[in-house]
């Protein structure tokens, strides 16, 4: 219905249009003719440029690590601002919160997993949904540290990729720091290895909470502002549309 309507105020304009021209020619008013020729077009210009949506980027995040490792702890902190002592995970609870980023509005979503997922096939769900992820740890578990390989292995293996995804490593419980187990330097050797930032945290203090979701943020805007570029593609044109010989990077602040 909105294409019949949209098509009835074109016919309707076009003949408005014949008609202003018709009456300049026999009456001589050029000057007042071409004014109105090029309101109208100006018009026109108007109404066919695309509508801005004004919605929000929405950075999909997942939270994996072993059990007990605070990844609910970190979720609510950032959240709420709220530390939680005593919280029943369920499967898997997801949040959503409105943030500004480099002084840009945008959402992030956030799925916390369990950690302990019954079936592979959901938790392959989980990571195919997610653009970036939270790999945590606690430094006083050796094997919570341990898994986190195969957590990365499993979210490489779902995505089809050998190492780009946007992952942040983090190390929890820093205010228990005196009785460690694992060393800062292994924890950061393994970022390093992987190629991506750690950072340890500490939910009960909220120490360095909200650097990690915004650190990983910036790394998936990056990217995606990369692989628009990459493709071509005018990432301020919501078609989509390919424009020849031009790229454009997203520049972080």
């Amino acid at each position: 219905m909105d294409r019949v309507e949209e098509k009835v105020l074109s016919a309707w304009k076009w003949l408005k249009l014949k008609f202003i021209q018709l009456f300049a020619f026999i009456f001589g008013d050029d000057d007042s003719a071409s004014r109105d020729v090029e309101a109208m077009a100006a018009a026109k210009k108007t109404s066919n440029a695309p509508a801005s949506t004004g919605a929000p980027v929405v950075h999909k995040v997942i939270m994996v690590g072993s059990g007990g490792v605070g990844k609910s702890a970190l979720t609510l902190q950032f959240m709420y601002d709220e530390f939680v002592e005593e919280y029943e995970p369920t499967k898997a609870d997801s949040y959503r919160k409105k943030v500004v980023l480099d002084g840009e509005e945008c959402s992030i979503d956030i799925l916390d997993t369990a950690g302990q997922e019954d079936y592979s096939a959901i938790r392959d769900n989980y990571y195919r949904s997610g653009e970036g992820f939270i790999c945590v740890f606690s430094i006083l578990d050796a094997e919570s540290f341990e898994a986190t390989n195969e957590f990365r292995e499993q979210i490489l293996r779902v995505k089809n990729t050998d190492n780009a995804v946007p992952i942040v490593l983090v190390g929890n419980k820093g205010d228990l720091r005196e009785q460690r187990v694992v060393p800062a330097e292994v924890a950061r050797s393994r970022a390093e290895q992987w190629g991506v930032h750690y950072v340890e945290t500490s939910a009960k203090r909220r120490e360095n909470v909200d650097k990690v979701f915004y650190d990983l943020m910036r790394e998936m805007k990056r990217r995606k502002g990369g692989n628009a570029a990459v493709a071509g593609i005018d990432v301020n044109n919501s078609s989509g549309r390919k424009k020849r010989g031009l790229k454009k990077h997203c520049t972080i602040l």
